[in-house]
This record gives C-alpha cells, structure tokens and sequence, in this order.
C-alpha cells in the first residue's frame, strides 16, 4: 500500500518543524527539533519525525478499537525511551573518547568512572521516567533533557581538586553537538521492534504496526520556508517565504483569521490576511531578536529556569515590574539590578512578558492592526503569560477580539509551506 503526502519544513532560528499532509490536505504527521546546531541536520531530522508520526498516525487508525489509546500511548514512550537510550550510548561513547585527549592523564580513570555514573544515572532515571503514569513535563529535545541531568549528576560527582565539575561539563558541551548531528537511526523502523517488546508486544498491535512499516509514503510535493531556508534542500521555486506561510497556515487552522501574530525565536512578524489566507500587509522586526523566544532563552539561563517554566512563574506575579528595555544585551544587567533592589522573580518576569507584548503590539499598529479574527503562533504561544499579557493589550487598545492559539501553533509555518507544496503538484 501506498499514500501519497506533501511535506512542509520550517527551518527557524531555534526550532526547526516539518508536517506531512495526506491527499486531501490533512495532517498526517508533525515532527520538530533543535535548529541550533547544524541547520542541514535540523532539516533532516524534523522532517524524519514527521514521518514517524504519520507512522503512529497509521497505526492508531487502525489498532485504536481493538488496542485502545493508552497501549498506543505506551508504545510511543516506548519507542521514544529507545531513541533516548540509543542517544545516550552514543554521548558515553563520545565522552569517554573525549576524556582520553583532554584530561589529565592522572585523572583518566576517575573521569571515566564519573562519566559511566553519569550515563549509568540517566539510564535509570529515562527507565523509571518510562514507568510512571504521568512523569512531570520537561523538554522534548535530548540536548535540553541529558544536559539537564549530566549538570545534575556531575554536581554530586566532581571532586574540587580532582575530576572537577567544569571538567565533566566541558566533555559534555564538547560531544553533544556530534551527538545531535550524527545520522542516528531515527526512523520508525530502527526502534519500532524494540518498543513493542518493551510493553510485551500485543498482538492486536503487532499486525498494525507491520501495515505501518510496509506502507509506502510517497512524496509528491515538498516546500520550505523559514529563518534559515535558503539552507534547505530544495528547488528555489519550492521555498516560501516566511511570511507567506504563516498567514496561510494560520487562515488554514483558524479559517476566520484577519490579523497573524507570530513571535519565533528570532524576530516577530505582523501579518493581515484576507479570507483566503493571502497576505496583504505585514510587519516585522528589522533590528535584533529582542522579544522573541531567544530573548526568553536568555532570561531563563540567567535565572536558571527551563524556558517553559517562565510564563507559569510570572502568572504568580502580584504586581508587574515595570521594564525599561528588552534589548537582550542590557538583559542581564537590568534583570540583576532589579533582583538586587528587592524585586521578586514573578513580579520581574511579569514586567518582561509585558514588555515582550508592548513591542509586539507596535508592530501589530504598524501592519494595519488588530483585526477579528486575531491568531497569535510560534512557541511564544505557549507561554501562558504571554498569551495573558496579549490578551490584555488587545483589549485596552481595540476591545473584544476572538483570539486563536492552537497546541500546534509553532507548526503554524510548516503548514502552510506544506499547503503550498499541496498546491504545487496540482
């Protein structure tokens, strides 16, 4: 059997997604990934992950009567863990070679064993992250997840005049990267087989899961777009523009939508469309990534948060501090002054979604406005806090105003290119 599919990839700043649609323009499978270490890689892993759930995509239309959604469920976290623990062995293979060059031949032996504990570490927490009903969110990607518990565990682990703790760092830093570029086996049939027999391998799933590795997706039209599409591997005439792609993507999920607001991880773009998702004026920002999600990025290391903790954090704000600047460079600076002039870290945080907003609503004036329907994407989107501070804008300047935001609002470009792909072959 085979289906025919278009693919849309969106190559941004700091993530890069891809989506498949199907013959008659739906989704058939979403895959997104880091873009900071190697955009090529980006493209090709996105889009492999795409293709992976489409698989599981084919799968749950088959088996979900007869298996149920939560065996499937498990078997995606299965399937994950495996891709995870394939990660992880390559990063101890890679940390150990690293260790041989560039510690001191004296410490050799205990840098080694510091390291076979820190995989050993993560090893057991992704087993027994895999057992528990409902594990505590955290990030999607390897590099955020294994970076988070090897600064952990090398805590517990350094020695102050011996393996230090910037050593097993630095090892770290060193081989991630490599990690993150190497062409892993990632498709769906490098560690489908393993997973299955990881929940003991039903078999009213087993059969759907041999239709989902036989069934041919054959591409017949593909379009990129993005921060960095002029690195993707196609045709000129299959790229888009960013702009072009968001506004039709959005149109296409929230068919009412007038006026676009995406905010990415480096600039921001203002966008009026009219009934038929076609663009008809925008803005963007021309100068730095001030605002955007990078901006955000820097905020959260500098108060040693996870990006998706700062929006709920902020919403415990009681009063908003009022910000001077979101240049990314003064950041840290005015983000220490306040600290040390007693301002709490919600109230701070509040005062910077605000801002962020503020900024975005100048943008929205300059386009043309707000319009109804008002549709707001990229990963800026899912933070709560900004949606709230958004909100509020929109109300005081051009009172009540449907807005838009979908789960799969970072998406939102690919979906579009992938439309014009559609378009395309027809």
């Amino acid at each position: 059997m085979s289906i025919t599919c278009f693919v849309g990839t969106d190559l941004g700043s700091t993530t890069t997604k891809s989506i498949v649609l199907d013959a008659q323009g739906d989704i058939l499978g979403r895959g997104i990934t880091n873009s900071r270490s190697n955009y090529d890689r980006a493209a090709q892993v996105s889009r492999s992950e795409a293709f992976i759930n489409a698989r599981f995509n084919l799968l749950r239309r088959e088996v979900t009567v007869a298996a149920g959604e939560a065996v499937l469920e498990r078997l995606l976290r299965a399937f994950r863990l495996e891709q995870t623990l394939a990660q992880l062995e390559r990063l101890h293979e890679l940390t150990l070679g690293a260790a041989a060059f560039d510690v001191p031949a004296p410490l050799g032996r205990a840098a080694r064993e510091a390291i076979d504990a820190i995989i050993a570490g993560i090893r057991a927490e992704e087993l027994a992250r895999f057992d528990e009903a409902d594990p505590p969110r955290r990030s999607d990607f390897f590099r955020d997840a294994a970076g988070s518990a090897w600064s952990r565990l090398a805590t517990g682990l350094a020695e102050p005049d011996g393996v230090t703790y910037d050593m097993l760092l630095g090892l770290y830093d060193k081989c991630i990267i490599q990690v993150e570029n190497e062409p892993l086996a990632l498709g769906f049939g490098d560690h489908i087989g393993a997973a299955l027999l990881r929940i003991g391998d039903p078999a009213d799933v087993h059969t759907g899961v041999q239709h989902a590795v036989e069934t041919e997706l054959l591409v017949a039209g593909e379009v990129g777009t993005g921060y960095g599409r002029q690195r993707l591997p196609f045709p000129k005439e299959m790229i888009r523009s960013e702009i072009l792609c968001h506004g039709l993507g959005a149109s296409t999920m929230f068919p009412g939508t007038r006026t676009v607001l995406d905010i990415g991880g480096q600039d921001t773009k203002a966008i009026q469309v009219d009934a038929d998702g076609i663009v008809t004026s925008f803005q963007m920002n021309d100068r730095c990534a001030a605002g955007c999600g990078r901006y955000l990025g820097y905020i959260a290391d500098e108060m040693n948060l996870g990006l998706h903790e700062l929006g709920p954090l902020a919403q415990q704000s009681t009063r908003a501090v009022k910000i001077n600047s979101t240049c990314t460079v003064f950041a840290g600076a005015e983000l220490r002054e306040r600290l040390s002039l007693g301002e709490r870290r919600e109230d701070i945080l509040a005062g910077l979604h605000r801002a962020i907003m503020l900024r975005a609503m100048s943008l929205l004036a300059r386009s043309g406005g707000v319009d109804d329907e008002f549709t707001f994407t990229g990963g800026v989107a899912n933070n709560p806090a900004a949606v709230a501070a958004l909100r509020e804008l929109v109300g005081e300047n051009y009172g009540g105003r449907t807005l838009n935001i979908s789960p799969d609002s970072i998406f939102t470009g690919a979906l579009g290119a992938a439309i014009f792909g559609r378009r395309s072959a027809n």
